[in-house]
């Protein structure tokens, strides 16, 4: 699949019997990545960037967790300032500010191949020899830490080359996305739009009208997240459901794009209001989340984020397209 980090829905475990690492979102887990020591296994493949699947140890226990060396990134020509890393981290702050607790525990820390981002982990690790079975030396290399510049069916992934597209649906967000025939999304589903899946069958591109999602959403536009994949999408057994990959965030432009558009014009939720006021308050200049904002972005950057919460109270509305830019991701998961 197309996600670098999507794997199988799975809580989190420690590596120690007895003992149960934080909550993933929790600053608790931020406390263990920040100051425990941090191990390579291997690199996860089909990522653009380095992504390096790991374990940090702290005092007794142990946990998985995703590290993104800065020196593995590709530059992008519209994101010159900063760094991935620091966008993720900052997507992260922003996250526990709402209290929603969408996006793994993430902290900017220095590692085997310099700064980097450290998440945690969800799910279980991954297979193969790409990962667990990797030498930190070999992983090393294979990371190139310096860059090379140069009514609704079954949950279906959108792939560009999947020929069975019902097979791989299960795997992405299972019972969040899905391919539906006609032009109705179907009691409990929000429509984004039409796919092509071969033998000139259009088929209507649809998600759940599911409140975890709503909330994304809405993270989404403060966040300006121009890359949610439905790939990125990790609901949990026990109800939870955590969104990863936030590097290409926070642009001051409008670059929204997102397979989360079910909601696009209509009325914010109360509860989103009430979130977004929140979020006014606390990143008021001065206060210790902008300061903290504008260690990890630029002032401009971090300006444009209250910018957005600003536009989202004054509208009351989920945004729509800006149509300056394409609305869906590709490939889609």
């Amino acid at each position: 699949m197309s996600a670098p980090e999507r794997i199988p829905p799975q809580p989190v475990t420690a590596h120690r019997a007895g003992r149960m690492p934080p909550p993933p979102a929790s600053s608790a887990m931020c406390t263990l990545l920040a100051r425990g020591t941090l191990t390579v296994h291997g690199r996860i493949q089909q990522a653009s960037n380095a992504v390096l699947y790991g374990e940090v140890a702290h005092e007794g226990v142990r946990v998985p967790c995703v590290y993104k060396p800065v020196a593995g990134e590709r530059p992008l020509w519209d994101f010159p300032d900063g760094d991935l890393a620091s966008r993720e981290t900052a997507a992260y702050e922003i996250s526990r500010l709402t209290g929603w607790d969408l996006i793994p525990a993430t902290v900017l820390r220095d590692g085997p191949y310099g700064m980097g981002m450290c998440q945690a982990w969800i799910g279980p690790p991954p297979g193969g020899p790409d990962a667990e079975d990797a030498e930190d030396t070999e992983a090393a290399e294979a990371a190139g830490v310096v860059a090379d510049t140069g009514a609704a069916g079954d949950a279906v992934a959108a792939e560009e080359d999947a020929e069975t597209p019902e097979e791989d649906a299960a795997e992405d967000g299972p019972g969040l996305l899905a391919l539906v025939d006609g032009d109705e999304p179907g009691e409990g589903w929000k429509a984004v739009g039409y796919a092509d899946v071969g033998a000139d069958r259009p088929a209507l591109l649809v998600h759940a009208d599911d409140p975890r999602l709503r909330r994304l959403a809405v993270l989404d536009a403060v966040l300006n997240n121009g890359d949610r994949k439905g790939g990125h999408l990790l609901p949990q057994p026990g109800g939870e459901l955590y969104a990863i990959d936030h590097g290409v965030t926070f642009h001051v432009d409008d670059k929204l794009r997102t397979l989360l558009w079910g909601w696009a014009g209509e009325e914010l939720t109360a509860e989103a209001g009430a979130v977004l006021r929140v979020l006014a308050g606390a990143l008021a200049e001065g206060e210790a989340a902008a300061v903290r904002l504008g260690e990890l972005l630029t002032a401009a950057e971090v300006d444009a984020v209250r910018k957005r919460v600003g536009t989202l109270l004054s509208s009351g509305r989920h945004p729509l397209p800006s149509g300056e830019w394409p609305a869906i991701p590709w490939p889609p998961v």
